[in-house]
């Protein structure tokens, strides 16, 4: 699942010329509405599979994951983190995220290589 947080590269605070180039320019949301608007955007131009959902708009998740700009986690099934990359996209490393995968899941589970790695570099492409 991705969390959508706080616009990284709002028109209004730091537009990315990448932003202007790929015709994704948007001001920081004032309200949940218009930060949906710009989630759901994004999630349509970064070609994201897997299922996404929205951050209040205090950014509760985010200031407890330590999201901003992006982070991967992987989450084990008690709840507990078992895996967090360094900050997005530069420490996004897909070995250390299938070692944890490894690590996480019943023995002789089987992972899919090309899907969770492919996955997991979704973030590399910058809006």
């Amino acid at each position: 699942m991705v969390v959508y947080i706080t616009e990284a590269h709002p028109s209004d605070v730091w537009q990315m010329e990448r932003n202007v180039k790929d015709k994704v320019v948007f001001t920081s949301p004032k309200t949940e509405e218009e930060r949906a608007f710009v989630a759901g955007a994004c999630v349509r131009k970064l070609g994201i599979e897997f299922p996404a959902v929205l951050d209040e708009f205090g950014n509760s998740t985010e200031t407890a994951y330590t999201g901003w700009p992006d982070r991967i986690y992987l989450i084990d099934s008690q709840g507990r983190i078992a895996y967090k990359s360094k900050p997005g996209p530069f420490g996004f490393k897909p070995d250390q995220l299938e070692m944890a995968l490894c690590r996480t899941l019943p023995s002789g589970a089987n992972i899919d290589k090309n899907n969770v790695l492919a996955r997991s570099s979704a973030g590399r492409r910058r809006r």
